[in-house]
């Protein structure tokens, strides 16, 4: 009999129709993939198998059992148990790891009402020791790493006696490293009987891990595929046409420079490096968690400074204070958490498409203080077009928007107004591949422009750079775009 059994399940909202007739079988102790590009049907899915919400027609079956939860709380007693991308809502800072592992009880009042921080860590350790894992207990929530939180995660849901785990995107903050560690942790629990259903669109996550991959596209079946996967082929399905498997044109010349760092520190130990950009070129600069990707954009971007040499940008020395001052230089910035860094919140004025872009124009656009919605909607609409974005239009919220649509809004704000400098930190982060070759074909389509992309994946890099850099201790080796050493191969295996 299948752990999970989930037969011709529709969901609607409104005129949009998110899952038509989709299916999905599991069996115990199996890594199921779930793969689909951003809008495929499933987020939906996945909320209807945590409680979040309910289908329109369908049935699902848990155990040979009907499966109808009212709740989250009530699809975790059931044994279904959801750790989503975002790790943040897992702990809360100034609480301890003991804490955070425990933090549902107090929620859902499973605590007894007296407590002690003695009683706490007993009850803690014993959460850890039942999963397998190790970590500090004392310490601090949000001195965490995104690996460790994950396993925080991980742990409450098997405390909860999860027999089916779904994990959403969970390797989208990881280093390789620690992407490796957490693979030892599933395969683990697989191996334990626990049934595991993995959202991803890395294709080393399902590499490692999948027994078998099911398909969504436009809410339906499409397609399923047996260990060993044919990637290529699972891909095509996905997005319902053939691959552009070649790499980016390769400019044979590129035009002035726009920006040049001379003996660069970014911290003030660190080695010093000089970096050229010139217009019309690529530069991707890849390296591990941590490495200083993030520090050498954010500085770029007037988030702090240089602990050492200069910059010089369009010939003009260059040491921005503020982002402001650096969008006046021509300098733009789309950085690696959109949900925190460049979307106005659910239901807030500023939620929708058109104001996403508009937002970092809004002075220039308006001097005078008063808002021409028309003109703003009017340049939405043809950002909207130029980019392929998935909307019901300009006045739509941008939180309605997938993953990969939600992104090419947050770049296409830089789009509507010329940019000389274009920063781009993790661009593809939890996109998927139809998604990421339109993000790759507008990156590479500004010869006017320089561009500068940290991230963390050596095959992103290669496949939109025309220059890889690696970062390393927080200063830069250069590689060609085709070929890296085999110790950095390792690295980004």
């Amino acid at each position: 009999m299948p752990l999970l059994d989930v037969q011709d399940i529709s969901r609607s909202f409104g005129s949009t129709r998110a899952l038509i007739g989709a299916s999905l079988l599991i069996e115990p102790g199996e890594i199921v993939a779930l793969m689909g590009a951003n809008g495929a049907g499933k987020s939906t899915l996945v909320k209807i198998l945590s409680g979040v919400q309910a289908p329109d027609s369908g049935t699902i079956l848990l155990k040979g059992q009907p499966f109808a939860p009212q709740s989250p709380a009530e699809a975790v007693k059931l044994g279904i148990v959801t750790v989503h991308q975002s790790t943040d809502v897992v702990g809360i800072p100034g609480l301890t790891v003991a804490d955070a592992l425990l933090l549902h009880h107090y929620v859902d009042g499973r605590q007894r009402f007296f407590l002690s921080a003695k009683s706490v860590r007993r009850e803690a350790a014993h959460i850890l020791q039942e999963a397998g894992f190790h970590l500090p207990l004392d310490r601090d929530f949000a001195d965490l790493g995104a690996a460790d939180r994950q396993i925080v995660a991980i742990a409450r849901a098997l405390a909860d006696k999860a027999e089916l785990l779904i994990l959403d995107e969970p390797t989208a903050s990881l280093s390789t490293q620690e992407a490796e560690r957490l693979y030892g942790i599933l395969l683990g629990l697989k191996a334990r009987g626990i049934a595991i259903l993995y959202i991803s669109h890395r294709t080393a996550d399902l590499a490692a891990l999948a027994d078998r991959v099911v398909i969504l596209r436009g809410g339906r079946n499409v397609g399923s595929f047996n260990r060993p996967i044919d990637f290529s082929a699972a891909l095509e399905t996905m997005i319902g046409r053939p691959l552009n498997t070649a790499r980016p044109d390769r400019r044979a010349q590129f035009g002035a420079t726009v920006v040049n760092l001379q003996g660069v520190r970014l911290l003030a130990k660190s080695k010093p490096f000089d970096l050229t950009v010139r217009e019309g070129e690529v530069v991707a600069i890849t390296g591990v968690l941590g490495a200083g990707k993030s520090r050498l954009l954010s500085t770029l971007f007037g988030v702090g400074q240089f602990a050492g040499g200069k910059a010089v940008l369009e010939g003009k020395p260059y040491a921005p204070k503020s982002p402001a001052e650096a969008i006046a230089a021509g300098v733009a910035l789309v950085a690696e958490d959109r949900h925190r860094s460049a979307l106005m919140p659910a239901d807030w004025p500023g939620e929708s498409v058109a104001a996403t872009i508009s937002l970092p124009h809004l002075k220039r656009w308006y001097p005078s203080g008063f808002l021409f919605s028309d003109a703003e909607k009017t340049r939405a609409i043809a950002a909207i077009s130029r980019l392929g974005i998935k909307a019901a239009g300009a006045d739509a919220s941008v939180w309605s928007l997938s993953g990969g649509n939600q992104q090419k809004a947050v770049i296409a704000r830089w789009e509507v107004e010329k940019s000389r400098l274009l920063l781009l930190d993790e661009p593809f982060q939890g996109v998927d591949v139809g998604a990421r070759q339109d993000i790759v074909t507008t990156i590479r389509s500004h010869a006017n422009r320089a561009t500068l992309i940290a991230t963390s994946d050596y095959e992103e890099a290669q496949e939109v750079a025309d220059r890889i850099l690696l970062i390393d201790q927080h200063t830069l080796i250069e590689l060609t775009p085709t070929a890296v050493s085999a110790d950095h191969q390792e690295e980004f295996a």
